[in-house]
């Protein structure tokens, strides 16, 4: 019962950095409405939140800064790495950029793509109900990756 509820009821916060933000706007906007998936009361503090949506390009400056927001969410919580700069760096392939945001925080739904379409934010937020639905173990369970 506890995880019907809480599968319907995702609140994300989103550390967006790079064009991929702009699609996330329009994931929560008309055309996409995420909120039809329950995901739709976007939260600005890390501390109300159970989702967190990175999206774009992390550099080791600001690594830090996603670890702790990561660090002040509440359990349980998901986190969805967007783009190809949060999941691997994309072609910032240089010493000032993260190769990937699962080196600093467990990730459990990578979305491909540069940048990603509306639509894989919405697949993603249906895997991590699925997740919820099943039981099945979160990222930060598995954490850290051996």
């Amino acid at each position: 019962m506890i995880a019907w509820g809480r599968k319907y009821s995702l609140y994300p916060f989103t550390f967006a950095t790079a064009c991929c933000g702009i699609e996330v706007m329009g994931a929560f906007g008309t055309h996409y409405d995420l909120s039809r998936f329950g995901a739709e009361v976007v939260r600005f503090s890390p501390r109300q939140a159970d989702v967190l949506l990175v999206a774009g390009t992390i550099n080791y400056k600001m690594a830090p800064v996603l670890k702790r927001i990561y660090d002040q969410m509440l359990e349980p919580k998901w986190v969805i790495s967007m783009g190809a700069c949060a999941c691997s760096g994309g072609f910032y392939n240089n010493y000032t950029v993260l190769q990937g945001i699962d080196k600093i925080i467990p990730v459990d739904v990578y979305i491909p793509g540069c940048p990603p379409n509306p639509e894989g934010i919405i697949d993603a937020v249906v895997r991590i109900q699925k997740i919820i639905e099943t039981g099945a173990p979160r990222a930060a369970e598995r954490w850290p990756i051996k």
